[in-house]
């Protein structure tokens, strides 16, 4: 008999994301913090986006600087967290941090700009809100216009506490906006779908069209009006690979 399993994930698949949770969780560690340190940055901060593949609402970002010398236990990836490990984890990160803030850029911004260029808004805002300077960024896969050294990582959420810890603070922030969202647009579900493509959220734009906080410059929204609201991103903006895995994923 083979010893050899019936299905095997390519090498590619699996040097792009770990099978599981554990290992995923296993990965987010303080090594890039600590490198950052030893080449002499003293004030170093995670950045994350949460909501760019939402059709509704703002894109958040959160900057954390950690307290290296204040551990908090179990960070990891907001996304294999479930609602109530997030709210507890961001209330100890709040807590611990050296300095936190939230970012955002509305949907507004989102049809004028595009939702790449509209991410790194927010995040370049939630930089500027915090207490402190930063002298380093850690991100998710992307660089900002700022005078910062910084070192973007591919799926950074899931290796760097620092990353993983504003990806929870951005998450919770924006589901606490969107809870309070439900209650002016109870039709649409906010509270449970968080303003993302599900089919309850598509369902609810077919048949009372969009409202004037969502996104049209994504197709499931453009596809519910009966006239045409949006016409293009605003001046000569070069669109980027939107979803692309080295840019983050749709679900963030």
């Amino acid at each position: 008999m083979s010893k050899r399993p019936e299905k095997r994930r390519s090498r590619s698949q699996e040097a792009k994301r770990p099978t599981s949770a554990e290992e995923r969780s296993i990965r987010c560690l303080s090594r890039y913090e600590n490198q950052a340190r030893d080449r002499g940055f003293r004030c170093i901060a995670g950045l994350d986006e949460v909501g760019r593949g939402a059709l509704f609402g703002p894109v958040f970002a959160a900057a954390v600087v950690l307290d290296p010398d204040r551990n908090i236990r179990g960070l990891r990836d907001s996304k294999i967290l479930d609602a109530s490990q997030r709210l507890r984890l961001s209330e100890e990160i709040k807590r611990k941090s050296i300095a936190w803030a939230v970012g955002a850029a509305d949907a507004f911004e989102i049809d004028q700009i595009n939702i790449y260029q509209a991410s790194r808004l927010a995040m370049v805002r939630a930089v500027e809100a915090l207490s402190v300077q930063p002298d380093f960024l850690l991100l998710d896969a992307m660089k900002l216009d700022l005078v910062i050294h910084q070192q973007p990582l591919i799926d950074g959420d899931a290796k760097c506490r620092a990353i993983a810890a504003a990806s929870i603070v951005a998450k919770v922030a924006r589901d606490e906006c969107m809870d309070r969202w439900q209650a002016v647009f109870p039709a649409y579900h906010l509270a449970a779908n968080k303003g993302y493509s599900t089919p309850d959220h598509k369902g609810a734009l077919r048949r009372n069209g969009p409202t004037s906080l969502h996104r049209f410059s994504f197709e499931p929204v453009r596809l519910s009006c009966s006239e045409t609201w949006w016409t293009g991103y605003k001046g000569e903006i070069v669109q980027e690979e939107l979803f692309d895995e080295t840019a983050k994923g749709a679900g963030a």
